[in-house]
């Protein structure tokens, strides 16, 4: 496994690539009883950090389709007072 990369630079597919090899050892029984805690705690914060770039993304995208008016839009509302069979008066 690679030296553990400062959780703030890495990206996404980086932080899951280094869970899954965290998992693989684990599994393997390749991490003894000292290390085990070490890479409970790297999993954690490698979670955290998927977590809030999905999360992230979410809200990108989600600006976007506001921005582009992708949502149904809101139906006029008829003004009070007027008559509702078509006519102005």
């Amino acid at each position: 496994m690679t030296p553990n990369k400062d959780i703030s630079s890495m990206t996404y597919r980086e932080a899951t690539q280094e869970l899954e090899e965290i998992l693989r050892a684990i599994e393997n029984d390749h991490v003894d009883v000292d290390e085990l805690t070490q890479k409970v705690q790297r999993s954690s914060q490698l979670i955290k950090l998927c977590k809030d770039k999905l999360r992230a993304a979410e809200k990108a995208i989600d600006q976007v389709f506001n921005e582009e008016n992708c949502e149904e839009p809101a139906k006029p509302k008829k003004p009070e007072g007027k008559s509702s069979n078509g006519t102005l008066f």
